[in-house]
C-alpha cells in the first residue's frame, strides 16, 4: 500500500465477504457498482438473490430473493435495473474491432452526447499473456463510431481559458504489443471542438510498467473532478495518477496484491472505489497535505535537471504543462531572464513566453512581463492581438503598465481584472460618468462618491455636475447628501456649477428641501441677481425662506421680487419708491396684489417722492384697477396733488364708459389745464353729459387761445350772444367769422344781433353778412336789422351791399310786399319785381320802376297784349310815371315803347 507520505491514501471500506457474501460470486458477472452509492451483488446459489449495499451502511445489505441475468444499481436512487426477457433499447452496431470481445465497461459522457464501448480480447500469439483492448467511440449527434485500441476510458468536462464553455474530453489508456515492443500510454483529446472558441489541445504520456509487470493491463478508469486527476487502474493492482490538463504524470504505486476487476467514482472525495477479487472495497483518496508538495517535488526537479543540461525549450514546455502551474511563477521567469543570450538565437525568456502562450493563457504575472517587453520595443498591436486572444490574463498591474500607451486598452483590461476602483477612475478621466454608476451597479462595487466626485471637479466642473445629477437619479437615493454635494461645489466658488445642480435635484419642489431652495436663491442673489431673478420668475420653488429672499433681493437690487415677498407694508413702502428700477409694467400688476388702502397708500408715497416721475406710472395703475380702487378714490388722490395731468391721462381711459356729468367737467377742466386744447374741443364737441353752463363758465374764465371748445358748448346749447359777446370783447373777431362762416350760418343773426348791442362797427358787420351771403337765415337777420334800423327799413335795404337782394326781397314779399320792391329794384330783379307788383297791386311803383329801367325788354314784357295786367300798369304809366320823371331819356324810352306797342292812340 501507499506510503503515509503518498499523495493518494487507500483504505478498505468494506470485505464483502463480511456481510456473508459468497467469494464465488465477488466477479465481474455478478458485482456491479455503478457510483459510490451502492454495490449490487448477484448471487445464485443456495439460492437466486440480489444483495443491495447501500455504501453509507454497509453492514445493513439488503437481500431479495430475485432471477436475474444481470442487476444494475441505479447511481443516484434506491432503483435497481434487472436483466430479463425484454428486449433493451438499442444506441448502435458494435464495431469488428469488437467483434469476439468481452465488454468490460460502457459509459457517456455528461452530455449524452458521446458513448464508449471497451472490450478485450485473448493476445497476439507471440504474446498471448498480453490482453488486447479495443474501444468503440460512438457519436450522438452524428451516429458515426470510431474504432481504437484501448483498455480503459472516461469522459471528462473541463473549461478551457477563454471559453465560457465547458469542453468534453475523453481520456483513454492502451497497452498494445508490436513486434515484440511494448507501448503503454495515455491520451487525453477533445470531442466535438467549438467552432470559434479556443480549443483543447490534445495530450499524451507513458503508462511506465515495471519489468514484473509485464503482462499487466488497465482495466478501469476514472477521473476526479474535484481535483482534475486522472486514475487508471490496472488488472494486477497498480494504480497511474496524471494531470487531467497536462497529461502529466503524478503518483504510481501497486494498491492491491489482489487482481481488480471492478472501480467507481468516489465524486464526494475526488476519488475511487476498486473491488478486488478477494472482496476487498477499496477507496482511494487524494491526501491534500502532500498532493502538491510531491507532485511539485518531482516536476521542479525534473525542470532543473533540463535547465542544467540548457533544454530551456524541454523546460519551458514542461513548465508550461506544469500540474496546476506550479512551475509557472516569477522564479522560473527570472530563471529564464537570468539566461544570458546568444548572438542570432531567440531569447530564453521569449522562449518560454511563446511555448506558454501556444499552450493557452498566460497568467497574471507572465502577462504583466511579456507585456512589460512588448511595451519597451512599442509594439501595443502584439498586446490587442493576444487580448483579442484572451491569451493574457488582466490585472489591475497590468492595466496601469498599458495605461502609459493606451487608455482604452488599459480600461479594456482594468474591467477583465475587475479592478473596479481603476475602472471607475479611467471612465472619470473619460467623463463617462453614466457608466461608471452602471458598471458599479453590474459589479456590485460601491465608489467612494465623494472622493470621485472632489476628483471630477479639480479637472471638469460641468462634469461634477451630470456626474452629481447621476447619482441623485440613483435607486435607493443619492449616495452623497445634496448639502454636501452642494457645499462641496460652493466650497471652490463653482457658484453655476451648484446652482444647476440643484435646480436639477430640486424640481419636485419638496418641503423637506425649503433649506436648499433658500439655499440655491441665496447665493444667486449675492452674485448672480439676475439668475437668481429667473429662478423666481419660473416660479419652481415655494417652501423657501420667503422673508430672507425678500431681503436680499431688495439688496440685489430686484425690487419686484423683493415687493412680491415681503409682507408687511412698511417693507413694500420702503421699496416700492425705487421706480427708477422697476419695470413699469411689473409695478402695475404688483399693485394689483395689494389691497385697496394699501394700494392708494402706496400711490400716495409714490406721488410724494416723485411726483413727475412717478406719475404716469400711477396713471397707469388707476386706469388698471379703477374698479376695485374707486374711480372717486383716484380723482380725490389726483387733486390732492393738483395733478391735471393725471386727472387727464386717468379720466380720458374712464371717460367712454361713464355718463357721470362731473367726471366729464373734471376731464375738460384737466384738458383745458394741461393744454390738450384739441382734446377739449373734442369733447365738447362729441359729450352729451357735461353740465353745459358750468362748462361755458369754466372756458370763458379759462380764456383758452383757441376759442374752439367754447364755441362747441355755446352752440350746441343755446349760448350764441354769451358767446357772440365773449369773443367780441376778448377780440376774437375771427373766431366770430368762423362760427358764422363755417360752423353756424343758421345763428348769424344771433351773432349780428348781439354784436349790434355791443355796438360793433358798422363795417364788421357789414362785411360779416357779406361774408355768408345766401346762407343767412332772413328772417331772424331782418329782425335784427328791424330793431337796429329805428323802423326805417327801406333806408338799410337801399344803403346795405352786402345782402342778397333776390333771397331778401323773397322773404319781404309775404310780410311787406312794397319793402321786397325795394329789394328787388336794388338787385334789378325785373321778373321778381313784376310779379310782387302784379300779386299785390302795386301799379305805381311796378310802372316808375319799368319807367326809370329803361329797358326794351322789360317794356315789350309788359306791355304785351298777353299780360292782364296791361292796361292798369299802362295808366299808372301815363297817370303817375310819366309826370313824375325828370328825365327826358326815360320818358322818350317810354314813347318808343308805346309805339313799338302800337299803344300811340
Amino acid at each position: 500500500m501507499a506510503a503515509a507520505n503518498a499523495p493518494i491514501t487507500m483504505k478498505e471500506a468494506l470485505t464483502l465477504t463480511s456481510i456473508g457474501i459468497n467469494p464465488q460470486f465477488i466477479t465481474f458477472t455478478n458485482v456491479t457498482m455503478e457510483s459510490d452509492k451502492y454495490i449490487c451483488v448477484r448471487e445464485t446459489a443456495p439460492q437466486n438473490s440480489v444483495v443491495i449495499i447501500d455504501m453509507n451502511m454497509p453492514m445493513q445489505p439488503l437481500r431479495r430473493p430475485i432471477t436475474a441475468d444481470s442487476a444494475l444499481m441505479n447511481p443516484n436512487s434506491r432503483i435497481l435495473a434487472l436483466k430479463g426477457d425484454s428486449e433493451p433499447v438499442k444506441m448502435f452496431d458494435r464495431t469488428a474491432n469488437l467483434a469476439n470481445n468481452q465488454i468490460i465497461n460502457y459509459k457517456c459522457d455528461p452530455s449524452e452526447k458521446w458513448l464508449v464501448l471497451i472490450g478485450i480480447a485473448p493476445g497476439s500469439p507471440e504474446r498471448p499473456q498480453l490482453v488486447k483492448g479495443n474501444m468503440q467511440l460512438f457519436s450522438v449527434d452524428q451516429q458515426r463510431s470510431q474504432a481504437l485500441e484501448a483498455h480503459a476510458a472516461s469522459f471528462a468536462s473541463f473549461r478551457v481559458p477563454g471559453n465560457d464553455k465547458d469542453s468534453i474530453l475523453i481520456s483513454f489508456a492502451t497497452k498494445s504489443s508490436n513486434a515484440g515492443q511494448i507501448t503503454s500510454k495515455l491520451h487525453v483529446i477533445e470531442l466535438g471542438a467549438q467552432p470559434g472558441k479556443p480549443s483543447f489541445t490534445k495530450k499524451q504520456a507513458d503508462l511506465f510498467f515495471p519489468p514484473d509487470f509485464g503482462d499487466d493491463f488497465p482495466v478501469a478508469m476514472q477521473i476526479s473532478h474535484k481535483y482534475s486527476l486522472i486514475y487508471v487502474i490496472t488488472k494486477l493492482g497498480l494504480l497511474f495518477v496524471y494531470d487531467l490538463e497536462t497529461a502529466t504524470a503524478v503518483y504510481r504505486n501497486r494498491i492491491s496484491p489482489d487482481p481488480i476487476f471492478l472501480t467507481s467514482e468516489a465524486s464526494s472525495v475526488g476519488g475511487f472505489y476498486a473491488i478486488n477479487r478477494r472482496g476487498q472495497v477499496l477507496l482511494a483518496t487524494v491526501n491534500d497535505a502532500t498532493i502538491v508538495p510531491f507532485v511539485s517535488g518531482q516536476v521542479v526537479q525534473r525542470f532543473q535537471e533540463l535547465f542544467a543540461q540548457t533544454k530551456y525549450k524541454e523546460a519551458a514546455e514542461l513548465a508550461a504543462e506544469s500540474p496546476q502551474g506550479i512551475l509557472r511563477t516569477p522564479d522560473t521567469v527570472a530563471k529564464f531572464q537570468s539566461v544570458p543570450v546568444q548572438a542570432g538565437q531567440t531569447p530564453p525568456l521569449l522562449q518560454y513566453f511563446g511555448t506558454l502562450l501556444t499552450k493557452g493563457k498566460l497568467n497574471a504575472f507572465e502577462s504583466l512581463e511579456l507585456s512589460r517587453l512588448v511595451v519597451n520595443q512599442n509594439k501595443k498591436n502584439l498586446l490587442e492581438n493576444w487580448l483579442a486572444e484572451d491569451k493574457l490574463e488582466c490585472s489591475e498591474e497590468l492595466g496601469d503598465l498599458v495605461k502609459t500607451v493606451d487608455n482604452d486598452l488599459a480600461l479594456k483590461i482594468y474591467i477583465k481584472a475587475r479592478a473596479t476602483p481603476k475602472v471607475v477612475a479611467a471612465f472619470a478621466e473619460r467623463r463617462e460618468f453614466d457608466k461608471i454608476l452602471i458598471y458599479s451597479k453590474q459589479v456590485g462595487y460601491t465608489p467612494d462618491y465623494l472622493f470621485l466626485l472632489q476628483t471630477i471637479l479639480r479637472s471638469d466642473p460641468q462634469g461634477a455636475v451630470n456626474f452629481a445629477l447621476m447619482m441623485s437619479q440613483m435607486e435607493g437615493g443619492c449616495p452623497v447628501d445634496y448639502n454636501t454635494i452642494t457645499d462641496l461645489f460652493l466650497q471652490r466658488n463653482m457658484i453655476r456649477e451648484a446652482t444647476a445642480f440643484l435646480l436639477d435635484v430640486l424640481k419636485p419642489n419638496l418641503p423637506e428641501h425649503a433649506h436648499l431652495q433658500t439655499k440655491v436663491l441665496e447665493i444667486n442673489l449675492v452674485t448672480f441677481p439676475n439668475v437668481a431673478d429667473a429662478i423666481l420668475a419660473n416660479g419652481m420653488f415655494s417652501h423657501y425662506d420667503r422673508p430672507r429672499i425678500a431681503q436680499l433681493c431688495e439688496k440685489a437690487g430686484l425690487y419686484v421680487r423683493a415687493l412680491q415677498h415681503y409682507s408687511e407694508l412698511p417693507d413694500i413702502k420702503r421699496v416700492i419708491v425705487n421706480t427708477h428700477a422697476i419695470e413699469p409694467q411689473a409695478l402695475v400688476e404688483f399693485f394689483g396684489s395689494l389691497s385697496k388702502e394699501w394700494a392708494l397708500e402706496c400711490m400716495k408715497d409714490l406721488l410724494l417722492v416723485n411726483l413727475r416721475g412717478n406719475l404716469q406710472i400711477i396713471v397707469q395703475v388707476a386706469k388698471e384697477y379703477c374698479e376695485q380702487l374707486g374711480v372717486e378714490a383716484c380723482i380725490k388722490l389726483f387733486e390732492q396733488f393738483k395733478s391735471y395731468e393725471g386727472l387727464y391721462f386717468f379720466l380720458g381711459s374712464y371717460l367712454s364708459s361713464s355718463e357721470d356729468p362731473e367726471i366729464h367737467f373734471k376731464y375738460i377742466e384737466a384738458a383745458a389745464k394741461t393744454g390738450q386744447i384739441k382734446e377739449v374741443e373734442r369733447v365738447t364737441r362729441e359729450s352729451n353729459f357735461y353740465d353745459p353752463e358750468k362748462t361755458k363758465n369754466f372756458l370763458m374764465e379759462a380764456k383758452l387761445p383757441d376759442a374752439r371748445p367754447l364755441i362747441n358748448v355755446c352752440d350746441r346749447f343755446g349760448f350764441v350772444p354769451d358767446l357772440t359777446h365773449y369773443l367780441y370783447s376778448n377780440n376774437m373777431l375771427r373766431y366770430i367769422e368762423g362760427y358764422v362762416q363755417k360752423v353756424n350760418p343758421g345763428n348769424a343773426p344771433l351773432v349780428v344781433g348781439q354784436l349790434l348791442d355791443d355796438e360793433c362797427p358798422e363795417d364788421f358787420i357789414k362785411g360779416l353778412i357779406l361774408s355768408v351771403r345766401s346762407l343767412l337765415p332772413v328772417e331772424p337777420l331782418w329782425r335784427s336789422v328791424k330793431k337796429d334800423s329805428n323802423n326805417n327799413p327801406e333806408h338799410f335795404l337801399t344803403t346795405n351791399p352786402y345782402y342778397d337782394p333776390r333771397v331778401v326781397g323773397k322773404y319781404c314779399e309775404k310780410r311787406d310786399p312794397t319793402l321786397a320792391v325795394v329789394a328787388y329794384r336794388k338787385g334789378t330783379c325785373d321778373d321778381e319785381l313784376i310779379n310782387v307788383t302784379n300779386k299785390n297791386s302795386l301799379f305805381k311803383l311796378q310802372a316808375r320802376y319799368v319807367v326809370e329801367r329803361m329797358d326794351g325788354d322789360l317794356w315789350a314784357k309788359v306791355l304785351d297784349p298777353e299780360n292782364e295786367f296791361r292796361r292798369l300798369l299802362i295808366d299808372q304809366v301815363v297817370s303817375t310815371a310819366l309826370p313824375e320823371s325828370k328825365s327826358p331819356e326815360q320818358v322818350s324810352a317810354a314813347v318808343k315803347a308805346f309805339m313799338t306797342a302800337d299803344l300811340t292812340n
